[in-house]
């Protein structure tokens, strides 16, 4: 019985290991193109980056001539969203179960795209439960296909700001008495209470409204809504709890306002003026400028007032987006999905070229910077020790970013989920 025993821990205890083999890798470190490229998986984790000699017995995937990448990284996506116009409609027609079951398509289309991790910045659900934060649980546990989920619940938003449901569609109007549990906070008191509430039920990021947006139905799209008082209050108390904030900001007035009390990003950022530029660089705050968008969000369906804003917003993100790489402000990949549709994320990586980045930081936003905006040091690269979130590409994305629209091997933690 005792060695039936041994033998059955043996067993269980043997690591899984697995060697892949392409063509070439990128160091995205050093941007050097590294051929040919053998990695060594060992479980969940990358053990070694052409060895003089491969592990005994170890399956071999040849995956030919490919490039290998860090898995993709997406810092600004709402899972629970299905498109950018009727999302407050399914907010009124959904129940939160039938929320998270819908939306675990939208995960599985975006890890099959090789982004192994995403940033999840706000539902609109109005219930207390934190949907998404379920979604990261479940994704963790191995229940659905899915990318590695950081999830921030409810973002936090002024009664009748950019974020409030009701803000976003005349049909909702009446409907919904929120409060701080579901991120509608006037004061510093109740800014304070909505980030405690969302981290109390698992939020591991926070996200606000620092000013007005575009797809709401408010006349203004760039004024300030928090006051710094009360951006400052959510960025100390985030802070105790070894939490960043993200901040929606549109207008110049309010990211300075961001900026200062101290939040780590910037979405969207359409507006920028040398100011602000010079103070994200000063304070290191990253820009998340979801700039590929502007080619694909459909807003056939949207009032008039959203129309008219989008004419004044997607083309002045595009030259702020241009104006902070050439300054030198960091910069992390987003995409808004599903305004940049579910599986096609990837369309970021180009338009940040078209904007003025080199496919080589092109790819460190989606990948170490990243992971450097996440405050984690576990993944964004292939080198030893790290998670083996590994994807592959035809051809070379320093000469073609475009290939990473077509990936064709997606590894999370060691597990297969796509092959050519």
């Amino acid at each position: 019985m005792r060695l039936a025993l041994f033998f059955l821990f043996a067993l269980t205890a043997t690591a899984e290991t697995t060697v892949l083999r392409a063509q070439r890798m990128i160091d995205v470190v050093s941007g050097r193109l590294i051929s040919p490229a053998t990695i060594v998986v060992v479980d969940s984790y990358i053990s070694a980056i052409n060895p003089a000699t491969l592990p005994a017995g170890a399956p071999v995937v040849d995956l030919g001539n490919v490039t290998l990448l860090p898995g993709f990284i997406d810092m600004h996506v709402h899972l629970l969203l299905e498109s950018a116009t009727r999302y407050r409609i399914d907010v009124i027609s959904e129940t939160p179960a039938e929320a998270v079951l819908r939306s675990t398509v939208n995960a599985r289309k975006t890890l099959l795209a090789g982004f192994t991790t995403v940033r999840e910045l706000g539902q609109l659900h109005p219930t207390k439960d934190l949907l998404a934060v379920a979604m990261a649980k479940a994704s963790d546990a191995g229940w659905i296909d899915s990318p590695r989920i950081v999830a921030a619940g409810h973002a936090i938003s002024i009664t009748g700001g950019h974020i409030d449901p009701e803000m976003s569609s005349p049909v909702s109007a009446g409907l919904f008495q929120l409060g701080p549990e579901q991120g509608i906070a006037d004061g510093v008191d109740e800014a304070v209470k909505a980030v405690r509430w969302q981290i109390k039920r698992g939020a591991q990021v926070i996200k606000i409204s620092a000013t007005a947006g575009v797809t709401s139905v408010e006349p203004t799209m760039g004024a300030q809504q928090m006051t710094k008082d009360e951006m400052k209050a959510v960025v100390d108390e985030a802070a105790r709890h070894g939490v960043k904030v993200a901040a929606h900001a549109h207008g110049t007035e309010g990211i300075i306002a961001a900026v200062q009390a101290g939040v780590a990003s910037i979405e969207h950022g359409s507006f920028l003026n040398d100011e602000a530029i010079r103070l994200m660089k000063e304070r290191g705050t990253y820009l998340v400028p979801t700039s590929g968008l502007g080619e694909t969000i459909d807003l056939s369906n949207a009032p008039a007032i959203v129309k008219q804003k989008a004419d004044i917003a997607l083309p002045a993100a595009r030259v702020s987006l241009r104006k902070a790489a050439l300054a030198g402000v960091k910069i992390a990949l987003g995409t808004d999905a599903p305004l940049i549709p579910f599986g096609q994320n990837a369309k970021e990586f180009y338009a940040m070229v078209d904007r003025g980045l080199s496919p080589l930081d092109s790819l460190r936003a989606g990948t170490i910077n990243a992971a450097d905006l996440l405050g984690v040091n576990d993944r964004g690269q292939l080198t030893s020790g790290k998670l083996a979130d590994i994807v592959a590409v035809p051809g070379n994305p320093l000469e073609d970013i475009r290939t990473t629209e077509n990936v064709v091997f997606v590894m999370k933690g060691g597990k297969i989920y796509r092959r050519p």
